[in-house]
């Protein structure tokens, strides 16, 4: 990850833009954050402490909220423009968010004085991180959580095998493709997509990891019970617990 990355979502197009984007490239982030609440263990009316690791434009924050209305978000990103939309997003909800622009590779200096959470969850956010920056958040992040305290994270992989990862981007190119239905040129046809794809990649600076060596490095950081909650080609749930 690097200040490009971060400074690729500060961009007026691409905030304004994003949640948009969102529905054509990964129509699946509704059901993945449903699922990812469904997984916690937690009562409706819980006053839960969470955090959230990138908190764009507040998706997953506000669905949060709504399964669990008495709680508290701290709610860390890089991009003022993406809190503002945050924000605007959660509405009233936001009385019940703190939230911190930074870095979350700085965890410990943006959360200082912070007591523990029972969730800490991301969405479509740590794929920018390379591995060693991933490990290092993953423990910081783990090391937070209260005692039965829940880590989820709704992300991207990469596919083990190269022939398998082409097909995957192939079947990725065509769904986006027919969902645009000929209405955006950017997405015209296979080769405007895929070099859309390419060009968006490297500049907000995607290093998805395989599958494999999410979960371990989700182990290797001290969570317990570390599981795939839900996978489609590229696209997966995990998390683990305290």
């Amino acid at each position: 990850m690097s200040r490009k990355s971060i400074g690729a979502y500060d961009l007026r197009e691409r905030v304004a833009a994003y949640d948009a984007d969102m529905e054509l490239m990964h129509p699946n982030r509704p059901k993945m954050v449903q699922i990812a609440l469904e997984v916690l263990p937690f009562d409706r009316d819980a006053a839960l402490s969470a955090l959230d690791l990138g908190v764009g434009t507040g998706y997953f924050t506000t669905r949060f909220l709504e399964t669990f209305p008495q709680s508290k978000v701290c709610a860390v990103d890089g991009a003022e423009g993406m809190v503002e939309l945050a924000r605007a997003r959660l509405g009233k909800r936001a009385a019940s968010v703190d939230f911190r622009i930074g870095d979350f590779r700085e965890l410990p200096k943006l959360l200082a004085g912070a007591e523990g959470f029972d969730v800490i969850y991301s969405s479509y956010a740590l794929h920018h991180l390379t591995h060693e920056e991933k490990r290092a958040v993953a423990a910081e992040a783990a090391a937070l959580l209260r005692p039965g305290g829940w880590f989820m994270n709704a992300d991207i992989v990469a596919a083990e095998a190269p022939a398998v990862e082409r097909r995957i981007q192939d079947i990725r190119v065509h769904g986006i493709i027919e969902r645009a239905r000929g209405l955006d040129p950017r997405f015209a046809d296979h080769a405007a997509t895929r070099r859309f794809l390419d060009e968006m990649e490297a500049n907000e600076g995607d290093q998805p990891l395989t599958l494999q060596e999410d979960l371990t490095l989700l182990r290797n950081a001290g969570l317990r019970d570390v599981a795939v909650f839900w996978l489609e080609y590229r696209e997966a749930v995990t998390g683990g617990r305290a």
